[in-house]
C-alpha cells in the first residue's frame, strides 16, 4: 500500500530564485572554486556594504564564525564568558572550544534574548569580585534583536568585549541600525535553514578592518607568508568557498523579498489563531523588525492541555514538521555544572514556545499553510 499522506511541508527550506545562477556558472567557468575567488570577495563586500560601517569574512559556518571571533577577542582556557542561555548549541560550544567557562545569563519575555538588567547586574557583580568575563556573547532569536544597547553599555563600562551572534537575524533592524552592527565583533549564518542561503556557511562581521586579515589567517590553516608551508600558530580550516559565495550573492539580492515573504507568512497565522484560547504568536518588540525568519507560537497548556512536544507529535503525523523553541543551554547535560544567572524566564519559553513552518515559499502555497493551520486548530480544540 502506498503511503497516502501529503508531502512533507518543513519548518525551514532554501528558496533560490534564479539570480544565483549567474554567479554559480561564473565560478564554474573561471575554475575559481576552493576558498579564494572573486565570488568570495564580491559577497563579503555586499554583505559588509548592506550591513553598513562593518568589515567580513566568509567562513564555513555561524559557528565557526563566533570560534574566530572569541579568539580574537583574547578567550582563553580558563577565562569565562557570558553566554544567553536561551541559544541553539551552535553559539555556545565554541566557547568551550577555547577553553574557557561559560555562564549562562537568562532571557526578557518578549524576544527571548538577554534580559538586559540581568546581564548589568551579573557584570557589577563579577566586578566586584575580580570575576568579570572575557566576553559576552548576545544572540538574536527566530529574526528579531535582543535589546542590545543596554547590554553594550554595561560591556563597555567594565570593558568586556560583546558579541553579537546574528546568526537568525539578517535583515532585521534593531532602533534603525542593521544587525550585527552594535558590537565590535559578530556572527552571521547562511545554513541551509536561514532566511537566506549559501548552503552551508557564515561570517565574521568586525567593526575594525584589522582583525580582517588576523581572522582570515586563522580560518585558512594560520599558514604563515611563505612558499613552504610554516605554521606558527594554531589554524583551522574554516573559510567560505567561492562556489558557495556565488550563491549567497545571488540570494543576497532577493533578502528584503525573502524577509517580507516570511512576515507575511507569519500574518496569516496571527490572523489564523486571533482570538484563539490558549494559543498566541511571538510579539515583535517595540525597538526593531522582526524579519520572522520562524514564525514561533506559544501555547497555554492550562487552556487546552497540549505542549509544543504535544503538537509537534501531532503534527508529525501529518508529515508536518514543527519543532520546539531553543533548550536553554543551562538545562543542558553537556553543561550541567556551569553557573546560571536566572533562568525561569527561558525555561518557561521553552515550555510554552514552538516553531511552525516558515518558509518563504509559503507565502506563494496558501493552501500549504492553510493545512498546517487546520490541523494545528483541529488538535487544540479536540
Amino acid at each position: 500500500m502506498s503511503d497516502a499522506r501529503p508531502p512533507r511541508t518543513y519548518m525551514s527550506v532554501p528558496h533560490m530564485s534564479g539570480d544565483e545562477q549567474p554567479f554559480i556558472a561564473d565560478a564554474f567557468a573561471s575554475n575559481w572554486l576552493s576558498s579564494v575567488g572573486p565570488s568570495l570577495d564580491g559577497f563579503e563586500r555586499e554583505v559588509a556594504e548592506r550591513l553598513g560601517g562593518v568589515h567580513t569574512l566568509g567562513v564555513s559556518s555561524g559557528t565557526a564564525a563566533i570560534h574566530l571571533v572569541l579568539r580574537y577577542a583574547g578567550v582563553r582556557a580558563g577565562d569565562r564568558v557570558a553566554v544567553q542561555s536561551a541559544t541553539f548549541a551552535g553559539g555556545a560550544f565554541p566557547v568551550v572550544y577555547q577553553g574557557a567557562e561559560p555562564v549562562f545569563i537568562d532571557s526578557e519575555p518578549v524576544t527571548g534574548g538577554m534580559d538586559p538588567a540581568l546581564a548589568a547586574e551579573y557584570l557589577d557583580e563579577a566586578a566586584r569580585r575580580n570575576e568579570l568575563p572575557r566576553a559576552m556573547i548576545v544572540a538574536h532569536l527566530y529574526g528579531q534583536h535582543c535589546d542590545v544597547d543596554p547590554i553594550a553599555e554595561a560591556c563597555e563600562r567594565h570593558g568586556v568585549v560583546l558579541i553579537e551572534d546574528a546568526a537568525e537575524s539578517l535583515g532585521a533592524t534593531y532602533r534603525g541600525r542593521q544587525t550585527a552592527t552594535r558590537a565590535p565583533l559578530s556572527a552571521l549564518s547562511f545554513n541551509g535553514n536561514k532566511i537566506i542561503t549559501t548552503t552551508g556557511g557564515g561570517m565574521c562581521v568586525v567593526r575594525d578592518a584589522a582583525a580582517i586579515p588576523v581572522l582570515r589567517k586563522w580560518s585558512t590553516q594560520s599558514k604563515e607568508a611563505k612558499v613552504e608551508y610554516e605554521h606558527v600558530e594554531l589554524g583551522y580550516n574554516y573559510r567560505m568557498s567561492n562556489v558557495l559565495a556565488a550563491i549567497g550573492r545571488g540570494q543576497l539580492r532577493v533578502l528584503d523579498e525573502r524577509v517580507r515573504q516570511r512576515q507575511a507568512v507569519f500574518a496569516r497565522y496571527a490572523e489564523a489563531f486571533a482570538g484563539v484560547p490558549g494559543i498566541a504568536m511571538q510579539e515583535e518588540a517595540a525597538w526593531g523588525t522582526h524579519t520572522r525568519w520562524l514564525s514561533v507560537a506559544f501555547l497555554d497548556a492550562s487552556v487546552h492541555g497540549r505542549t509544543p512536544d504535544d503538537v509537534g507529535g501531532a503534527l508529525e503525523r501529518d508529515n508536518i514538521e514543527a519543532r520546539p523553541i531553543w533548550r536553554p543551554m543551562h538545562t543542558q547535560p553537556l553543561f550541567a555544572g556551569c553557573r546560571a544567572v536566572g533562568g525561569a524566564v527561558s525555561e518557561q519559553l521553552f515550555r510554552t514556545g514552538i516553531c511552525l513552518p516558515s518558509s518563504s515559499r509559503l507565502a506563494a502555497t496558501p493552501d500549504v499553510q492553510d493545512r498546517v493551520i487546520e490541523k494545528l486548530l483541529a488538535f487544540l480544540t479536540r
